[in-house]
């Protein structure tokens, strides 16, 4: 039994809730280093603070996923209750951050911030398998990009819409200035009414359905912890012993404290690893640890492929993310002082660098992607991307000012169309439908590690190498992605 083939409106509701989350990730993105900086803190803190952002999606994702394979709330559904759980959160802490005052509190709200934008896009990412057809997938997660591109555009623009309206872009030391507070106060609002639209205009397939699509059967829940049970204790320990090595060699080189994360990161997965085989060993098979420390050891070939592909992408996206308005405000505005004016013109440009490459990514991804995979297959497509997105990284280096940033987004835009939209397309097609939460969720992890690397490790090689000259950053974003690309040329896409 095949699953009804969905109009346009229908693929457009089925992910237009992500047009409001990627308001708040734009939100966030562009503005939580003006934030931090505008709170106190110094350039060489930025990445330690930003660090509890993917620890929050590295713990939430999986589990989320997990849980939301086995969800029915009748009329509400499967993945729509964690839409609506996590929205609301979210839309607290967007309207909570521009009163916070103090560095702490900043970062308190991110975590939540990140936590509950994390349990609304899984799902949303399982979401659009569940309801789609194979032959639908791929402009399935098109529409998604482009509501992605479309919502980043917005929420990356807004303070500098608010600035040329005659809205206060500066203010005193400390506080931050009124372009930002409206700024995610309209966040807030937007990401709410966004996934409540998406909430209100699908309806899920109950299991039964669900079970009858392609003939697919239930699955059998004893099978993971079964294979998890045979493995041996020598990866757990090798994992133990990688992290205590990281720790060693933070305190042997005098590395940044921030990555001690890191390796404590290293040694935790190892002792979880090493309890779920134990349970699994006395016949627990209701262990939540147990089936997602199973199904990661057990994923696909293709998703182990896709997800070092993914490692480098994210890599460098991250370092974008943490540094541009650093190197903007450096380079092109001549300021490093967060209560100048020149600052904050510089930290407004980079709202609209962001909105430059999003608006890019929502057009690449509905015309430029699609003509390209038709033509030279879906993994072609991605190298390509991630080539443009290298020579863009590349280009900050040589682009006289600020205005010529703009060309260099283009490259970007594309190669963020291609991550957001090839991996998942690939991954929908081929992975079992019983258990695409849980390995959406995964397969996220691969998205929140290079980011943990980037905010623990970055610091140190700047501060050691290229000290308050953050434009050396962009020169790693542009290797990482040539790695990621490399690795892409292993990915064999299924016909």
């Amino acid at each position: 039994m095949e699953k009804p083939r969905q109009n346009w409106g229908s693929i457009a509701n089925i992910s237009f809730g992500f047009f409001g989350i990627q308001i708040g990730f734009a939100l966030q993105n562009a503005n939580m280093s003006r934030v931090f900086q505008t709170l106190g803190s110094s350039l060489d803190d930025l990445p330690w603070l930003w660090a509890a952002a993917p620890l929050t999606g590295l713990l939430v994702q999986p589990v989320i996923g997990h849980m939301s394979d086995r969800t029915w709330l009748g009329k509400l559904g499967r993945r729509r209750p964690y839409f609506l759980a996590g929205a609301v959160l979210a839309m607290i802490a967007l309207l909570g951050m521009p009163q916070a005052n103090a560095l702490l509190a900043a970062a308190l709200l991110l975590w939540l911030l990140d936590a509950s934008l994390n349990i609304s896009m899984e799902p949303f990412r399982a979401f659009v398998g569940d309801m789609l057809r194979k032959d639908q997938h791929s402009a399935g997660y098109a529409v998604q990009t482009a509501f992605i591109g479309a919502g980043a555009v917005v929420g990356s623009v807004f303070p500098e819409l608010l600035d040329r309206w005659g809205v206060a872009n500066t203010a005193a030391p400390g506080v931050i200035p009124d372009t930002v507070r409206y700024s995610f106060w309209f966040g807030g609002g937007a990401l709410f009414l966004a996934v409540l639209w998406t909430v209100l205009t699908t309806r899920e397939y109950a299991p039964e359905e669900m079970a009858r699509f392609e003939g697919e059967a239930a699955p059998d829940p004893g099978e993971t912890i079964r294979a998890l049970a045979a493995r041996t204790y020598r990866v757990c320990l090798a994992w133990a012993a990688a992290g205590a090595g990281v720790i060693a060699l933070v305190m042997r080189l005098g590395l940044e404290k921030e990555v001690y994360l890191l390796g404590g990161l290293l040694i935790a997965f190892g002792l979880a690893s090493a309890v779920a085989i134990a349970a699994a060993r006395r016949g627990s098979s209701a262990s939540l640890l147990g089936h997602i420390i199973g199904d990661f050891s057990g994923m696909p070939d293709l998703m182990k492929r896709l997800a070092l592909v993914q490692f480098f992408s994210w890599s460098a996206l991250f370092i974008m993310w943490i540094n541009t308005t650093a190197i903007v405000a450096q380079r092109y505005f001549g300021s490093s002082d967060t209560a100048s004016a020149a600052f904050q013109d510089g930290s407004n440009w980079v709202g609209v660098l962001f909105a430059a490459y999003n608006g890019v990514a929502a057009i690449a991804a509905l015309t430029l992607l699609p003509w390209l995979s038709r033509r030279v297959g879906k993994s072609r497509t991605h190298i390509i991307g991630l080539l443009c997105g290298a020579a863009g990284y590349a280009s900050f280096f040589v682009m006289p000012d600020a205005q010529w940033l703009l060309l260099s987004e283009v490259g970007i835009g594309i190669a963020w169309a291609s991550i957001l939209a090839m991996p998942y397309a690939i991954l929908a097609s081929s992975l079992p439908q019983a258990k695409l939460g849980i390995y959406m969720g995964l397969f996220n992890v691969f998205v929140v590690v290079p980011q943990l690397l980037v905010a623990t490790v970055m610091g140190s090689i700047m501060k050691a190498w290229f000290p308050q000259q953050p434009i050396w950053t962009m020169a790693f974003a542009a290797a990482t992605l040539l790695l990621a690309a490399a690795a892409m040329t292993r990915v064999k896409t299924p016909a």
